[in-house]
């Protein structure tokens, strides 16, 4: 038996006018270059679960419609996310058409599995690895069940995660790798549809685990960049603290996803910059509080952390990190004023990078609930427009066009040549300042008196001037 695991790859913006804009900025044009390279993680992972007597393959596809079907499959799984669902449907008729059973999952199924059993032979609801052992039995046997749900079973024991087929990759193909060392958030943000979908509880994977998932990519490939797939990678402090210490011996370069409390504590951000992170993503969302109030359902902690952005993205830039920080526009509370003031925040922050999406109500989100509740979805069936580039609800404060002139009008400004070389030259003049501190102390701790003892560590002072800085379901 063969099977194809399927990724949907490419990036997708329904309106042509903000697609065009989106690649007329270099560093935009190259972050979405970077995403787009990234595999689909969940799909190696079931592929790493699946009998060594059968043969699997991965493959990512950008146009359903395009060339041949391939033929060499006994069933295929697909991933899908709700942006790519109705491309991704098509694909499972195609193959089922050709009489290849077809298993589905991801995000978009677990959230509309009643859509998705229209066009698949299984549904895979929830993380994968509860239920693929039992998807390949019944599929050997041919007595596929319409639906397996994961929910059913408990969370996914991370102790238990196998090693992801990263093999199946093509090295000329994929210069970025995901590896991911937790799931979860505590948060529980009104937009959200990542991980905290497929299962609500917040679990750790064993750093031994993560570092042998690395140690195997750099096995197989030259000097890989690790992007790891967390949606809050130092929510535990002491798997934090134990993982980037291990991250420190493996000399690889690597990017995450966290929450402003990263800033608080100088001393892991100390190890983070010697272990090799180049930058945070920190979902800001908006620099103003009538905008983040509620966001976040639990505590409303975004809200109540909105007088500590601007320190947060000093001290993490003056670690040598750079931050990547993302913003929403058209949250409800927002204005005309919204562009202004994320302007004002990113040129008075220094913010190395920064993302700016719309406002987007996916299916099975609160956020979906509550604004099909209001009235304020314009099209329930247009899931295509689930990009975070395309407006698909009636924003509260002005109108869809005028919010979608506002994104443009503010991509202009952020994206500028001048301000993104002024901000890069900000973060670079902390660098440097740093590194000549360093430099200092070490000449200053070298001319003590051997019988003289130090407060600091016994073991050699290391600097950054040649490290380089920049930028589970199936």
């Amino acid at each position: 038996m063969r099977i194809g695991f399927i990724a949907m790859s490419g990036l997708r913006i329904c309106k042509p006018e903000l697609l065009e804009l989106g690649f007329t900025f270099p560093n935009v044009a190259e972050r979405a270059r970077q995403i787009e390279a990234l595999p689909t993680l969940g799909l190696l992972t079931l592929a790493g679960m699946t009998p060594k007597h059968i043969e699997t393959e991965y493959l990512e596809v950008r146009d359903v419609h395009a060339g041949s079907l391939p033929t060499r499959f006994d069933a295929v799984a697909i991933s899908t996310l709700t942006a790519v669902s109705k491309e991704a449907y098509a694909l499972a008729d195609r193959f089922r058409s050709a009489g290849v059973p077809v298993i589905i999952g991801g995000l978009h199924p677990t959230l509309r599995p009643d859509e998705t059993m229209r066009h698949a032979d299984a549904v895979a609801i929830g993380e994968g690895e509860l239920i693929w052992p039992q998807i390949v039995h019944d599929l050997e046997a041919g007595a596929l069940k319409p639906v397996y749900d994961a929910r059913v079973l408990g969370p996914f024991d991370l102790n238990e995660a196998p090693m992801p087929r990263f093999d199946l990759l093509d090295p000329s193909r994929y210069p970025r790798f995901s590896v991911q060392t937790q799931r979860g958030c505590p948060w529980s943000c009104e937009f959200c549809a990542s991980s905290i979908r497929l299962n609500p509880m917040f679990r750790v994977k064993p750093v031994e685990k993560v570092i042998a998932e690395i140690r195997f990519i750099k096995s197989l490939y030259r000097n890989p960049f690790i992007e790891f797939a967390d949606d809050n990678t130092f929510v535990n402090r002491e798997h934090a603290r134990k993982l980037v210490k291990a991250l420190a011996a493996e000399n690889i370069r690597w990017f995450t996803e966290s929450d402003l409390n990263v800033a608080e504590d100088p001393e892991l951000l100390e190890m983070m910059r010697e272990a090799g992170c180049a930058q945070v993503l920190i979902g800001f969302e908006s620099p103003s509080y009538s905008e983040l109030n509620g966001i976040e359902k639990n505590a409303n902690w975004k809200a109540r952390k909105l007088d500590r952005y601007l320190s947060s993205v000093e001290r993490i830039q003056r670690h040598g990190i750079t931050v990547n920080g993302c913003f929403v526009l058209g949250l409800d509370g927002s204005g005309p004023e919204t562009a202004s003031d994320i302007l004002r925040f990113v040129r008075e922050s220094g913010l190395y990078d920064v993302q700016i999406t719309f406002m987007t109500p996916f299916p099975g989100t609160p956020l979906w609930d509550r604004l099909k509740a209001e009235g304020r979805i314009l099209d329930e069936s247009a899931s295509e427009k689930c990009t975070l580039f395309d407006v698909n609800f009636q924003p509260d404060g002005m109108s869809v066009g005028d919010l979608e002139t506002q994104i443009v009008r503010l991509a202009g400004l952020l994206y500028d040549e001048r301000f993104v070389k002024e901000r890069g030259l900000r973060f670079r003049s902390h660098l440097r300042n740093r590194i000549v501190g360093e430099d200092r102390m070490t000449r200053k701790l070298a001319k003590k008196p051997a019988n003289q003892t130090s407060a600091r560590p016994s073991r050699p002072l290391r600097t950054s001037s040649g490290r380089r800085y920049g930028s589970g379901a199936l």
